[in-house]
Formats: structure tokens, C-alpha cells, sequence
């Protein structure tokens, strides 16, 4: 039954925040191809439930080279490994456009995820999707700092990563990846769909804050 209402809800809201966003969608598309040339969407190798690998969307909210720049650039690249989950603010990441700031400040640039959710591939609600591409693979570099995190990350790929989730509303990138992986695997433990509903309400307000 979990799993039933888990999907209807995810089919509900995701349809949902698809009309609320729809002007979005139009003007997006337009603001990045002004913005820089290259594909307005962005595809990234990500590891979802049950370890299965599968290709997320996004608005593309860096410069169309970027991840050839990650993997050529080492010295870049080793500073981004530095940072806590992969993660440079977008303030000091070179490879961010203009428009790219504003869609990731307010997490306009996640809501092409919603294409993954009617695909069944995300939930709406869950842990991150965390990277596995040409760059590296996130979890097994991050486990080699953090190896007493093993058994929580095999919890936390028991469920399906979410477009928003634990750590995207108790503070996003500030928080160290350690910390994500601990509030992933405690959401993955405890399958509620009154919490799923709670975080889908919380959302709003965490974006509107940024304002």
C-alpha cells in the first residue's frame, strides 16, 4: 500500500507543480539560449534506486563545456572534491552562466526532474540522486572518506532519489555530505506519506526564503 500511495502521490503533485510551473517552462528555455550558447536541458548519469543508474534532467545552468572542464581541468577538479558533496557554490564555480545563478538559487533548474518522476524513476519526495559519470563516481569517492557510511548508503539506495527530500529543505549545500547521507537514510527508514506530503509543503517556503 506504501508503495501504491507513494506513486499516486508522486503522479498528483508532480502534475501539479507542472501547471503551477508552466510559465517556467516557456520562459526558461528562452533565457538560456540568450544567455549562452548550448542545450537548454542538461543530462547527468545519477544512481537511483537499487543502485540502477539512470539520466536526470535539468535545465542546463552552466557553460555547454562544463563537464569536459571537470575532467580535463584537474586542478579544478580537485578543488571541486574538496568541497562538501561535489558541490561549489555557485558564486565562485566558473563554469555557471549568467541565467545559471538565478536557476539554481531558487532550484528553478531541477524542475525538468519532473520528467524522471512520470518516468518512475524519482519520487517526488526522497534522498538525493548523487553522480556517477565521466567525472567520477560520487558515492565511492565520498565512502573512501567517509567508510562508516556504508550501511547508511545502502539504505539509502532502498528508494527512489527525489526531487525534493530531507536535505534540500534542512539546508542544501551547506551541509557537509556526511550529514546528507545521515538525513537521506533516516527519510529511507522511515516510508511515511504524511512526512512525503510534510516536505512537499516545506518546499515553497525554502525556495521563497531565498528571495
Amino acid at each position: 500500500m506504501y508503495q501504491i500511495s507513494k506513486r499516486l502521490l508522486d503522479l498528483t503533485s508532480a502534475t501539479i507543480v507542472l501547471v503551477i510551473f508552466s510559465p517556467v517552462f516557456l520562459i526558461a528555455p528562452l533565457l538560456i539560449k540568450l544567455d549562452s550558447p548550448g542545450p537548454i536541458f542538461y543530462k547527468q548519469r545519477r544512481v537511483g534506486k537499487d543502485d540502477k543508474e539512470f539520466m536526470m534532467y535539468k535545465f542546463r545552468n552552466m557553460v555547454q563545456n562544463a563537464d569536459q572542464i571537470l575532467i580535463e581541468d584537474h586542478q579544478f577538479n580537485k578543488k571541486l572534491k574538496k568541497k562538501t558533496g561535489w558541490k561549489v557554490d555557485a558564486n565562485h564555480d566558473p563554469r555557471i552562466t549568467k541565467i545559471g545563478k538565478w536557476l539554481r538559487k531558487f532550484s528553478i533548474d531541477e524542475l525538468p526532474q519532473l520528467i524522471n518522476i512520470f518516468k518512475g524513476e524519482m519520487s517526488m519526495v526522497g534522498p538525493r540522486a548523487y553522480r556517477n559519470d565521466q567525472a567520477g563516481n560520487e558515492i565511492e569517492e565520498q565512502l573512501k572518506i567517509y567508510p562508516q557510511l556504508r550501511k547508511q548508503m545502502q539504505s539509502v539506495l532502498t528508494v527512489k532519489p527525489g526531487l525534493t527530500g530531507p536535505w534540500q529543505t534542512s539546508g542544501r549545500n551547506i551541509l557537509p555530505w556526511d550529514q546528507r547521507v545521515n538525513l537521506d537514510a533516516e527519510y529511507a527508514s522511515q516510508k511515511s506519506i504524511l512526512k512525503d506530503i510534510y516536505l512537499i509543503l516545506k518546499t515553497p517556503f525554502v525556495m521563497l526564503s531565498k528571495w
